[in-house]
């Protein structure tokens, strides 16, 4: 009886691995959690480089040029990127070359958001996509990266901030263009 009771003693009870996988759960939710804000974080400040490459683009074209790529003019004049497969509905820049003239002398290619997909923001109307949007009149642009945010709220000490787009949007511009 004795060696009996010494086998029953030397294993874990149910309640002790009961709990060893509850720990091993809880640790690896905030894992996951933590990896989640990194990657929001990652794509947030990705968005901000795009812009900073953009305007230093522009800047380049403008140099060159003497003015910056005109958008159209009219009720919706404002160029955007898009995913593949979007109908133009929403405007003339709804394509792979959503700002002419920059690729290849300037840029590789013209960038997309890095996760895409509709907006859950609710500034943004529940039907926007994330995108970068541009307007110009060849002497001033502003350039937008809208209903892209995750990160939270955009602050007014940002400096993208964008104050047509509180909170829901970047923004780099150039002259009058920043008021758009």
């Amino acid at each position: 009886m004795s060696v009996l009771k010494q086998k029953i003693k030397s294993g874990f009870t149910l309640i002790e691995l009961l709990v060893v996988i509850a720990v091993i759960g809880l640790l690896a939710s905030v894992i996951l959690i933590s990896l989640n804000t990194a990657r929001i974080k990652a794509r947030d400040n990705q968005r901000k480089a795009t812009l900073r490459q953009l305007k230093t683009a522009l800047e380049l074209y403008f140099d060159a040029n003497g003015s910056y790529p005109v958008t159209v003019a009219g009720p919706w004049p404002w160029w955007y990127s898009s995913e593949p497969g979007d109908a133009a509905a929403n405007g003339p820049g709804n394509n792979g070359v959503w700002i002419s003239g920059l690729v290849p002398t300037y840029l590789g290619s013209l960038p997309r958001d890095p996760l895409g997909g509709i907006s859950p923001y609710p500034g943004c109307g529940g039907t926007w996509k994330r995108s970068y949007i541009y307007t110009s009149d060849a002497t001033s642009y502003k350039l937008v990266s809208q209903c892209s945010p995750e990160g939270g709220t955009v602050l007014s000490s940002d400096a993208f901030y964008d104050p047509v787009r509180p909170g829901y949007a970047w923004m780099v511009c150039a002259g009058v263009s920043c008021s758009y």
